[in-house]
């Protein structure tokens, strides 16, 4: 199911759109924007995800679409700078669908003369390509493109880039079963956050999950309007009671290779940061009917991976183990 797709189903309310921005410069430091199909206005390339797959694929799909260019040392930006997340990146597109852009942003290089074989697809999305100095920017679309044009004059040593006002996000509810009750049991992406939290010996927290008896650690999905770092914060309480001082954001975990199928049938793909909790204070205190036990893991001490909560969990341990 695509996005669109959803759409017909949906209608104008707001959904989480897994995106991807793609930052492009020149020898001269000079921004590729395209000028809109949609609203005349000047964009990054760049786009949804399409189910399955990872953000570093997506960015290439989409500049070849939007520009019909290739870019060979094109990446995804480190965290924190690469997020996008947020109730400033609420938009509605002319056509009344509105969204929160949440994901990452890639970036790389192409020379000047590159964007004369641009050959951007025939959709109509691309009206136009040009390149702009940091501090000449043209109009722009929308709030994702001003924050990610900040994070290039940030560089620069440029002020930011003031955002649009946007309306509050939504109160916190269940955005992803609400969503379920419209498209069943399809893929859909479940952006969200997972944590790290260890004791004062080194030691792992996890807690085994009420429905699938699997180990995990805190964590959950994203709501409107919530930043991956608020996800894992509520997450965090909500499913230990325990709080943070601060949440430091060490990966991202995307990709086909995490699609997980839940027990009722429902597929997700995750979009997943995942957080080490600092300054934890609080009393370990398991959520009723969401966590049956806790425990303390040692890094030579894990539960085998078929007692782990799919390969996202599975993932996010190799990576503590690896990086400490």
């Amino acid at each position: 199911m695509t996005l669109m797709q959803l759409r017909e189903v949906w209608g104008n309310r707001p959904l989480i759109a897994a995106a991807v921005g793609v930052l492009i410069q020149d020898e001269q430091g000079r921004v590729l924007l395209q000028r809109r199909g949609d609203d005349g206005l000047w964009s990054e390339p760049g786009g949804a995800l399409e189910p399955g797959e990872a953000f570093l694929t997506g960015a290439r799909r989409e500049l070849f679409e939007e520009t019909g260019l290739t870019c060979p040392d094109l990446t995804l930006l480190p965290l924190p700078e690469g997020l996008q997340d947020g109730p400033e990146l609420f938009h509605r597109y002319p056509n009344g669908h509105e969204i929160y852009i949440v994901g990452m942003r890639a970036h790389g290089t192409l020379s000047a003369a590159a964007l004369e074989g641009a050959a951007p697809d025939d959709s109509g999305e691309t009206l136009e390509l040009r390149w702009f100095p940091l501090d000449a920017l043209p109009d722009l679309s929308n709030n994702a493109n001003r924050a990610s044009l900040n994070v290039l004059r940030a560089r620069a040593g440029l002020p930011p880039l003031p955002l649009a006002p946007t309306p509050p996000a939504p109160p916190v509810g269940n955005f992803l079963m609400e969503l379920r009750r419209v498209i069943g049991p399809r893929p859909w992406f479940a952006p969200g956050s997972n944590v790290v939290v260890t004791d004062d010996r080194g030691r792992l927290l996890l807690l085994r999950h009420g429905h699938t008896h699997l180990w995990t650690l805190p964590g959950g999905s994203l709501e409107p309007g919530e930043t991956f770092a608020q996800t894992a914060a509520r997450e965090l309480h909500e499913e230990t009671g325990l709080h943070a001082t601060h949440l430091e954001p060490l990966h991202m975990f995307a990709g086909p290779e995490y699609r997980f199928t839940y027990p009722n049938g429902h597929v997700v793909d995750f979009v997943s940061v995942l957080y080490r909790a600092h300054g934890v204070t609080g009393t370990l205190t398991p959520q009723d009917g969401e966590v049956m036990e806790v425990g303390w893991f040692s890094p030579d001490d894990l539960p085998g991976e078929e007692d782990l909560s799919g390969e996202l969990i599975r993932a996010n341990l190799r990576w503590w183990r690896t990086h400490g």
